[in-house]
């Protein structure tokens, strides 16, 4: 007997996370209810390609981010709609969790590093330490720039400063470095599967007659 699909109302779902090209909190979402509460934590509406969306207001410092949008995650989860917010943004997580997440990506990775010897998989450990966007040293080299930027507003001694943002091109030529290394490495043919090998015979049975006499 075929049962049927018993009848549920579909949730509201509201996304609240941080767009990596602009920085800005964005919240995505929800109905003209949601709208308000977002508006009440610290939202702003803004016409976007898809219709109306909220987000923060630019250049709110990161703590005050968190605090906004897990505020209005816990509102909205109280007036009954369904969330995804970004851990980035949860202001009740584990203090220093993101650090600590980074060092286990980290010590992760080195072991993936050691224990492949996979083209295809060191091509991919390679772009993920140096890849365009998203990689480690990219990343890096623009916190480095960051801080010689705000070193330089903030009137400091600028030879260091200058030191500082030779380090971030230096960065830079690395991470072009390892993409033309790992370009390199990807092209690199896949070696014959060696693991498939023909089957050997399964061992004959021994076919010297038997005498079926009965010893007397």
């Amino acid at each position: 007997m075929k049962h049927a699909e018993p009848d549920f109302h579909v949730l509201d779902y509201v996304t609240i996370t941080r767009d990596t090209r602009t920085g800005l909190v964005l919240a995505l979402g929800g109905a003209d209810q949601a709208a308000g509460i977002l508006q009440r934590a610290g939202f702003l509406d803004a016409p976007g390609p898809r219709g109306t969306y909220h987000r923060l207001p630019q250049h709110l410092p990161v703590q005050e981010q968190r605090r906004r949008a897990t505020a209005a995650s816990h509102a909205l989860l109280a007036a009954g709609y369904s969330i995804h917010l970004d851990p980035f943004l949860n202001d009740l997580a584990v203090a220093d969790g993101d650090r600590e997440a980074a060092l286990r990506y980290l010590v992760q990775l080195s072991q993936r590093a050691r224990d492949t010897s996979d083209a295809q998989e060191q091509a991919t450990l390679l772009t993920e330490i140096a890849g365009p966007g998203e990689g480690l040293l990219p990343l890096i080299r623009q916190a480095v720039a960051v801080l010689c930027v705000g070193s330089f507003a903030g009137g400091a001694d600028p030879q260091p400063v200058a030191q500082l943002m030779n380090t971030a091109d230096a960065l830079s030529r690395a991470a072009d470095q390892i993409l033309r290394l790992r370009n390199a490495i990807a092209r690199t043919p896949a070696p014959p599967d060696s693991a498939i090998k023909t089957p050997s015979p399964a061992p004959r049975l021994s076919t010297m007659p038997v005498d079926h006499r009965r010893i007397p």
